[in-house]
């Protein structure tokens, strides 16, 4: 674990933030050399933290011991450069073994997915993240997605609980993160992190910065990291100009290539680090591998967004 609270270490990020993939052999189990050389080439890229084993990281694909084996290569690859949030997820009981598994491998935070399947109402899915939440010492970020859909009042009931430092958000209603922002800052003292985890959530950025909402999580760094990182940079720096040339040339044709297929939010993003020459292997079932056309477009996109670097310079 890295020594600084990772509240601080994330609130004013210096780079993009990691979201990995896990590679796999040909026979489909753990490579972990090229996981390593993926999670090592990510930060020496200027990564500001890595996220193991989250969605980007096929969470749902992996059994708990090949979770805790990444986590803990991913701990050892960045060896304290910038801290390692981990995954956790499923019912309660195993979100817990998950996030016991995390802290056991070393990781500084966990990222708590939405729970399995069940759609609960705001008491029991606060239940069920306060019992996450005190499992461990790890503080930690909840992901409000699909079946794990907060009102305000439930968010600042978890800002209030001792170890929940975040929201990430991958649902895309402003209007409620708006009043989600409001009524924690109204009712809660204290700093609470919230993020952008929408896929390729930097098209959406500009919005999301504007209602409060400054981090954001970035797929594209997995495979393009100098987009990545000069998107990053003019954001930050208001430079609007290089952040309309990338949303217009590289971002929004991504979006609407990734749009082409289920599950591209994964799969593609895995081929762009395949196109890239890091062999990190297929996506798992129930994912599929993107059609060969598509992998073309993402590589003359990939050439494309470097292009526009070249001539912002």
């Amino acid at each position: 674990m890295t020594p600084a609270p990772l509240a601080a270490r994330l609130s004013v990020p210096s780079g993009p933030l990691f979201f990995p993939v896990t590679a796999y052999g040909p026979d489909g189990s753990l490579h972990l050399d090229a996981y390593r050389a993926h999670v090592r080439q990510g930060v020496e890229a200027g990564a500001a933290a890595v996220f193991a084993c989250c969605g980007t990281g096929e969470f749902h694909a992996l059994t708990p011991e090949e979770f805790e084996t990444c986590v803990r290569a991913a701990v050892e690859e960045t060896a304290g450069r910038v801290p390692v949030v981990a995954g956790a997820g499923y019912g309660t009981a195993l979100a817990v073994r998950y996030a016991r598994l995390a802290e056991r491998a070393g990781a500084d935070g966990l990222l708590a997915m939405p729970p399995y399947l069940v759609v609960a109402g705001q008491e029991g899915l606060l239940r069920h993240y306060r019992e996450l939440a005190s499992a461990t010492a790890l503080p930690v970020v909840v992901y409000q997605r699909d079946n794990a859909v907060f009102t305000p009042g439930t968010v600042a009931e978890l800002a209030r609980t001792d170890g929940i430092i975040g929201l990430k958000d991958g649902l895309g209603d402003l209007d409620l993160m708006q009043r989600i922002v409001s009524a924690v800052r109204a009712e809660v003292p204290g700093g609470f992190l919230y993020f952008n985890g929408l896929p390729t959530a930097e098209l959406t950025q500009l919005a999301y910065r504007a209602v409060g909402v400054p981090l954001y999580s970035s797929a594209v760094f997995c495979f393009a990291p100098e987009i990545a990182l000069a998107f990053h940079a003019a954001l930050g720096s208001g430079d609007d100009h290089t952040v309309h040339r990338l949303l217009d040339g590289f971002y929004r044709p991504f979006v609407e290539l990734r749009a082409q297929g289920r599950g591209y939010a994964v799969s593609l993003v895995k081929a762009g680090v395949r196109l890239r020459g890091l062999d990190v292997g297929e996506v798992r079932p129930p994912l599929h591998e993107p059609g060969e056309d598509h992998v073309k477009q993402l590589a003359q996109l990939i050439d494309r967004g470097h292009a526009l670097l070249e001539e912002g310079l």
